[in-house]
């Protein structure tokens, strides 16, 4: 206001000074005769003297004012900085998800609050430093309360890496490796790891950590002097908390012992970024956040509606009604849709002239409506002060922004577990229910069935090792299940009991079982209803897995004291899975959380300090090509082809391998070299080159080289691949057919099994190649024990067991070792029978993907594993065999 005071001033000074001087000029062009005599240009001469010499003076303190106040003004830049880079993140954060949207007028709405709520202070370093403490903490509840869960964390370490990367607390190079590690490096280029059981992966970040953080140049010797102590703290449960070796411990601080963690173990990089968060933020950063619609009620007026973005399971409604009847304000709710807007319009006009509350429920189904509720919420007259506005949403990309940037936003996901899963359950059953029937089975049956639908909600989170496509079942599947439970029991013969299969088949093949799409997730739903439906499951010693029982309760009450009894916790064992499927889940969450800030970084050319996006580029490029191998000369593998029986199976399916092939580099050769002339300057740099560009910064896979491919976790294994998949070909048209063959190197590996059928099967005079199955022995031996091929049929080599180990001696399937995700198998001979060998009871069906993915599009085909347990065990653990873990 000073400022502004001063300048008011000095302008209106200056132009006295103007109209003085232009009055002094008129009057000496316009006096006629002598100037001496005029008196009047005399008296204006006079006056014009005076007032400049005060103007001027003016003016110096005026210079020597504004100096002042700019000074003053200056001592508040660091909240402007610290406003500016919270600001940019919360914009970056729409690029995660659509709905995450808040106007410049909302922040500086929060901004103004905090500038009030921040403790005053004489000194000025004291308040600024309030301001800057309170304004964060505001900005980061005011926008942690509208993120989903799974992004709360991933805004909290941004903003944490953000506010420190300004303050230089740490570089530019370091924030890089801590979101892409080693992804753009490639296995045969760095030197080989010391030991087997460092993971490819852990190797590489390792690399890229020496090479680019000075405090780190020396541990890949270290690793390797002393790797007995690196395995014992990296086989702990938790290694952020353990000592770590090397004399590491006491010289790192929070964030390059979360570098290190990073690299070692992706499961515990979230839990060490939790203490990384709290070390550099405090305390309250770390810790969730709780939203209380009372809360937000509080900072909303009628002219700002509250918008809950909704997700599975999660539903506001009760918490708003009970909030309504606890202020003693009626609510009236309407669920949009076709033809709804009509009775939305009714609702609104009259809550507004009421006072009362209106709650429009899945809006993503009435869109249309959305500019018409905003424009009436903004600009209708005479509207009550208590009048407000709730809208729950899904996502939905076409949703308007200008609501979403006027409204209060929150999430309200349902608390994770199977307590929280059978607690939501209970609450929705009452005594009448539970009294429904008095058969004995009534009671135990239902909760059961609460237990299975938490259950399969609750094996999502583990990915494809929990169901291999992630199904919506809801809160209907189970009041069916319950429903035909009830009438099932009805109308039961007592002496006959209960008919168990007609059970199961409701639960897995039409209720539950109705959503299932996937031939092993409808296997896994149907081992679910067997081992836990049952006679047995009226039982004493009956129990899901230890600690978790079926209460014997009479009333709900009851039922409701012994869920609050339950671990709050579960382990995944609970679900039939190995504990080790923790890990898998951690590590996903973690490298979803890191892929998605390396793809809203923004794509400046600048590196923040050091080489250019398009430097680093370059010389990757540069060094791709150098490794690139040769182009197949056509007429050369046709001539080595044709002597090598070029009309036998698996030579047609080697010459189709080696045309795919051949595209792929091909494809990678031209993108290089165009990219290199791109940079610069020579051609124009097209849609395709600029996607190579980023993606290759990045280290990631380009889409056009994806397009042609395979998929991949990161550039640089992508890139050995390549490499490993064309040495395998290549050996094989030049130097002849293989021991052994390596699967996973194949574009089409159905191709190559029905190529060995046809080979078998014309081998054998009468066999029909539509009776003829495939069939499988694991041998006891490693590839590298392997030198002559099977005299029918191939030896397989490369395929890698998720979810359970391997028991070399006895050639079957074991419990894995802690920490160890996925086990080598040995070589595999792979054969063909003309007729199905009777069902023996010992063999699991072993699904094999090509990737990690389980899906029908990476399926390849099952093998038979020997086991000493229950095929059912390794169903509910998930046990599947990979080409690729990556």
């Amino acid at each position: 206001e000073e400022r502004t005071k001063l300048m008011e001033e000095v302008t209106g000074n200056k132009r006295k000074m103007k109209e003085l001087e232009d009055n002094l000029l008129f009057k000496l062009t316009s006096t006629q005769g002598s100037l001496v005599e005029d008196e009047s240009l005399i008296q204006v001469l006079a006056n014009t003297k005076v007032t400049a010499a005060e103007v001027s003076e003016k003016l110096v303190i005026a210079s020597e004012t504004e100096i002042k106040i700019n000074g003053a003004r200056e001592e508040y830049r660091p909240v402007a900085t610290r406003g500016s880079i919270l600001y940019f993140l919360i914009v970056e954060m729409s690029m995660v998800n659509v709905m995450y949207q808040t106007s410049l007028g909302q922040f500086l709405g929060v901004f103004d609050i905090s500038l009030e709520k921040a403790a005053k202070s004489p000194v000025p370093a004291k308040r600024i430093a309030a301001i800057i403490e309170t304004m964060t903490y505001e900005v980061f509840r005011y926008t942690a309360r509208g993120l989903y869960e799974v992004d709360k964390f991933l805004f909290t370490i941004l903003m944490t890496l953000k506010i420190q990367l300004q303050q230089g607390h740490i570089k530019h190079q370091e924030f890089q490796v801590f979101i892409k590690g080693g992804a753009a490096l490639d296995l045969n280029s760095v030197e080989p790891k010391p030991k087997k059981w460092i993971l490819d992966m852990t190797w590489l970040n390792l690399v890229e950590l020496s090479s680019k953080i000075p405090m780190f140049s020396q541990i890949l010797s270290q690793v390797g002097r002393n790797d007995k102590a690196w395995k014992n703290w990296f086989d702990e449960d938790a290694p952020e908390d353990a000592p770590i070796p090397d004399g590491y411990g006491s010289v790192l601080d929070t964030f390059h012992k979360l570098l290190l963690i990073r690299s070692w173990s992706p499961d515990r990089t979230t839990p060490m970024a939790r203490i990384y968060v709290a070390d550099a933020m405090g305390p309250q950063y770390a810790e969730s956040i709780i939203t209380s619609l009372e809360g937000m009620w509080g900072e909303s007026d009628k002219r700002t509606p509250m918008t809950c973005f909704l997700s599975m399971g999660s539903d506001p409604t009760e918490n708003i009604e009970r909030l309504a009847k606890k202020l003693a304000i009626s609510i009236d709710a309407i669920s949009m849709g076709q033809g709804q807007e009509v009775h939305a319009r009714r609702l609104l006009a009259k809550a507004a002239s009421q006072g009362s509350w209106v709650l429009l429920q899945n809006c993503h189904l009435g869109l249309d409506f959305m500019d018409e509720l905003l424009e009436t919420v903004l600009t209708a007259e005479n509207v009550s002060p208590e009048f407000r506005v709730w809208i729950t949403t899904e996502p939905h990309p076409q949703f308007p922004i200008n609501l979403l940037q006027a409204s209060i936003k929150f999430t309200n996901e349902p608390p994770q577990g199977m307590k929280a899963g059978l607690k939501r359950t209970y609450a929705g059953i009452n005594q009448e229910m539970l009294d429904v029937t008095n058969m004995p089975q009534w009671k135990p049956v239902l909760y059961a069935v609460a237990f299975l639908h938490s259950c399969v909600q609750e094996r999502r989170k583990f990915g494809p090792i929990g169901w291999n496509i992630p199904y919506e079942f809801n809160q209907s599947d189970f009041n069916a299940v319950v429903q035909f439970v009830q009438n099932h029991l009805d109308d039961m013969d007592v002496k006959k009991g209960v008919s168990w299969s007609t059970v199961r088949y409701m639960i897995c093949e039409i209720q539950y079982g109705g959503r299932v799409t996937d031939d092993y997730d409808k296997r896994l739903l149907t081992t679910y209803a067997k081992v836990w439906f049952g006679e047995p499951m009226f039982a004493d010693s009956f129990q899901f897995y230890t600690g978790y029982k079926i209460p014997k309760c009479k009333n709900i009450d009851e039922y409701r004291q012994s869920i609050e009894a339950m671990p709050l916790n579960d382990s995944p064992e609970c679900f039939g899975l190995h504990p080790n499927a923790d890990i898998t889940y951690q590590t996903n969450t973690a490298t979803t959380m890191l892929d998605t800030i390396v793809s809203i970084q923004p794509k400046d050319s600048g590196g923040g300090g050091g080489e250019t996006r398009e430097a680093v580029v370059y010389r990757l490029a540069d060094d791709m090509l150098e490794k690139l191998p040769a182009d197949y000369v056509p007429f050369e593998v046709k001539e080595r082809l044709r002597k090598m029986g070029h009309l036998q199976p698996l030579n047609i399916f080697l010459k189709q391998e080696i045309d795919r092939m051949q595209r792929v580099i091909k494809n990678v050769r031209n993108t290089l070299n165009d990219l290199k002339l791109a940079i610069d300057g020579t051609i124009i740099m097209n849609e395709d080159l600029k996607d190579a560009l980023d993606n290759m910064y990045d280290a990631r896979i380009p889409n056009t080289w994806k397009k042609i491919s395979w998929e991949s976790a990161t550039l640089g294994f992508w890139f050995t691949d390549l490499l490993e998949r064309n040495t395998q070909f290549s050996t094989w048209v030049f130097d002849g057919r293989p021991t052994m063959f390596w699967m996973t190197g194949f574009f089409n590996p159905q191709g190559f099994l029905t190529a060995m059928r046809q080979e078998i099967t014309r081998a054998h005079k009468g066999w029909a190649l539509d009776s003829v199955i495939l069939a499988n022995d694991v041998t006891k031996y490693m590839k590298e024990d392997i030198n002559n091929a099977p005299s029918e049929g191939v030896y397989v080599h490369g395929l890698m067991l998720d979810g359970a180990g391997w028991d070399r001696r006895n050639c079957r399937l074991m419990e894995p070792s802690p920490k160890v995700l996925y086990t080598p198998l040995p070589v595999v001979h792979i054969y063909a029978v003309n007729q199905e060998n009777t069902k023996a009871t010992n063999l699991y069906r072993c699904p094999v993907y090509k990737k990690p993915k389980r899906t029908d599009l990476t399926y390849i085909f099952p093998l038979s594993l020997r086991t000493n347990k229950d095929p059912d065990h390794w169903i509910l653990r998930g046990v599947a065999l990979l080409c690729d873990t990556k």
